[in-house]
């Protein structure tokens, strides 16, 4: 898969392969036709969302294990004692209809 395409606003691109099961290609191809994009436009805008994703996950994780490291953390009681205060009074309060 290539994925250099005429609506590359990333600059330079390089190429790799990817293996897919033959039904998700179809539906790739389907979705390229209606879109009227390269599948491998469409296949580089799919992975670039999905790393961006996961590596903000992996930094979410990285900043709690930091905090727990440095101690700021909040006993599990306590969280669940506000958690259960916020519920019950989003409970009692009127909702806009």
């Amino acid at each position: 898969m290539s994925t250099r395409d005429e609506d590359n606003s990333r600059g330079a691109t390089t190429t790799l392969t990817v293996r897919l099961p033959p039904e998700i290609k179809d539906q790739l191809g389907e979705l390229a036709e209606r879109t009227r994009r390269t599948k491998s436009f469409l296949a580089g805008e799919a992975i670039a969302r999905y790393v961006a994703r996961e590596l903000d996950i992996i930094e979410g994780i990285q900043r709690g294990l930091e905090d727990v490291w440095a101690g700021r953390v909040v006993p599990h009681d306590e969280a669940m004692r506000e958690i259960r205060a916020t519920i019950a009074k989003t409970a009692k309060t009127p909702q806009p209809r």
